[in-house]
């Protein structure tokens, strides 16, 4: 299992569109990905799980990725979040 920390930098925070472009990514990695903010995590891969989040600008969220490619998934998903918020 590996994880990582990002602070979210778009203004409108995770919102409808990156979410559907995040579970998206995470769908198509091998590992399962999973998002948290604060006490509470979801599968990268739930749209409406993403949403349900709340995460907004300026919050910091943990990445984690669990199965055959943990190191493909994070820096997969660390490249998504620089590019996209």
């Amino acid at each position: 299992m590996r994880s990582f920390t990002y602070t979210i930098k778009d203004e409108l925070g995770i919102h409808a569109r990156p979410a559907g472009m995040l579970a998206k990514t995470a769908k198509a990695l091998d590992s399962e990905i999973t998002i948290t903010k604060g006490e509470k995590t979801v599968g990268a891969a739930k749209l409406m799980a993403l949403m349900g989040l709340g995460v907004k600008c300026g919050d910091t969220i943990t990445v984690t990725a669990d199965g055959g490619d943990e190191a493909a998934a994070i820096e997969e998903m660390r490249s998504f979040l620089e590019k996209n918020l």
